[in-house]
């Protein structure tokens, strides 16, 4: 392994966590101060690497090396058969790169988020089994040869309402595009400077894949509705919350919007909304209904429970803030990154993601420095359309204190802003819609934690 390979801390997996009467009694007396402790407490002993963390040479002295001379065990035997297992699974090395389920919301929440472990992954695609996971009432293992998808509408909206199988889906013609889903609360904690330890916790409740399927106007098209008339749809899901949604026809008729049945080229997971699930690209996770079994077409917004009492922002003057389901552009340096160490003095590839519900990423930029000096990053092409793109950018650690930060630029030109910004705006007893710069501190002794700068 290379000199570069080791100059991160090695992966340590996270401890379990479990609850005790005392820690109950947090919740029960406040809900941010509780979540600080237990963050607080679990990132002692937590540590979630990097891409590169856990590949440093730990063998006897000299065992290691030693294989460039002599062949180990797997260069003079026979290996397992092709088909063993016949679905492939990833390395047993690599068992710590899983999603994880906070040690604070598990109390407050009953463990319904599982985040991306973002700062082991490469490129913009998100593998389907570690896709982050927001459920409202559980997941569910649906049988498709069961399953249904009913188009109906208000009074003269639909001429011909239908009723699809999932095979009358699949037959349909099918697209394959690249796109993020974010949910709304993804660095929630940060509102209330809540400095949980890793970007896993800060930021990982956005996932990116290639989503296939036929979009919604062509099923509309062919229930015969009435696409002038039409202002907004609601998507419904088949899940215990029924989970529903209303979708702005705007977005429906660009074409974008697809009933997906297909997820990095196999069938959705039943975890991520299998057999059909909603995706609308751009816009916040619960607007990309899972496990979807009806659409409703109508001329006013729905109203329904979670755009009306959930997924809201509280105004500075009381007020709610509604239908915001756009998620504005965004970025975050995923290594080095919180809980990781670096380990010695010397070149670094800073990466990191970028995406905004607008469209393109079309610049990142890159401070080592707290945000007085910024560098343009280089983007991993292709950029796709409301998507994560991958940057990264060369910096050389000297061994003293620094402030990691990124700051994207849509093809808008909307530019990601600081905490203080958005406070200034929002104020501070949000809980959604958190799009700020991030910034992580390399301590001297190499450490990487999750700070907020005063003057940013």
């Amino acid at each position: 392994m290379s000199d570069y390979s080791n100059k991160l801390g090695r992966l340590r997996p996270a401890p379990e966590n479990f609850l005790s009467a005392e820690q109950i009694r947090q919740v029960q007396g406040g809900r941010r101060d509780f979540l600080r402790r237990a963050f607080a407490g679990a990132s002692a002993a937590m540590v979630a690497g990097g891409a590169a963390n856990a590949y440093a040479d730990e063998t006897p002295a000299g065992k290691g090396s030693k294989w460039i001379l002599e062949k180990p065990v797997w260069g003079t035997t026979l290996g397992r058969p092709v088909n063993e297992p016949p679905y492939g699974m990833p390395s047993k090395y690599e068992a710590n790169l899983v999603r994880r389920i906070s040690p604070g919301l598990a109390a407050v929440t009953e463990a319904n988020v599982a985040f991306a472990p973002l700062q082991g992954m490469f490129g913009i695609v998100t593998p389907s089994g570690l896709h982050f996971n927001r459920s409202h009432q559980g997941w569910y293992e649906i049988n498709p040869a069961e399953h249904r998808l009913m188009i109906m509408g208000q009074k003269g909206l639909v001429a011909n309402p239908k009723v699809y199988t999932v095979g009358d889906i699949m037959r349909m013609q099918p697209v394959s595009r690249m796109h993020f889903i974010e949910c709304g609360a993804n660095s929630a904690m940060e509102w209330g400077n809540v400095s949980v330890p890793t970007v896993q916790y800060t930021h990982g409740m956005v996932s990116c894949s290639e989503w296939t399927g036929v979009p919604l106007i062509k099923l509309l098209e062919d229930c015969g509705a009435n696409l002038k008339g039409v202002r907004f749809v609601m998507a419904e899901g088949a899940d215990g919350a029924h989970e529903n949604r209303t979708i702005p026809m705007s977005l429906i008729l660009s074409g974008e919007v697809l009933v997906a049945y297909g997820q990095n080229g196999e069938m959705v997971r039943p975890e991520n909304g299998y057999p059909l699930r909603l995706v609308v690209p751009g816009c916040e996770g619960v607007s990309n209904i899972k496990y979807l079994r009806r659409i409703k077409l109508g001329t006013e917004p729905f109203g329904t429970k979670d755009e009306v009492l959930n997924y809201v922002d509280l105004m500075p003057d009381g007020k709610f803030r509604q239908y915001t389901s756009i998620m504005e552009c965004k970025s975050v340096i995923t290594s080095p990154s919180g809980g990781q160490v670096l380990l010695d003095k010397g070149l670094y590839n800073v990466t990191g993601i970028a995406w905004s519900g607008r469209g393109r990423i079309k610049r990142v930029d890159v401070s080592f420095d707290g945000g007085v000096n910024w560098h343009e990053a280089r983007l991993d092409g292709p950029v796709h359309n409301k998507s994560l793109t991958r940057f990264n950018i060369p910096w050389t650690w000297n061994g003293q204190n620094a402030f990691l930060m990124s700051r994207a630029v849509d093809e808008t030109g909307y530019v990601q802003p600081t905490i203080q910004q958005l406070r200034k705006v929002r104020g501070t007893l949000s809980i959604y819609h958190n799009n700020s710069i991030q910034t992580w501190q390399v301590q001297e002794n190499g450490e990487v934690r999750n700070v907020q700068l005063a003057h940013s």
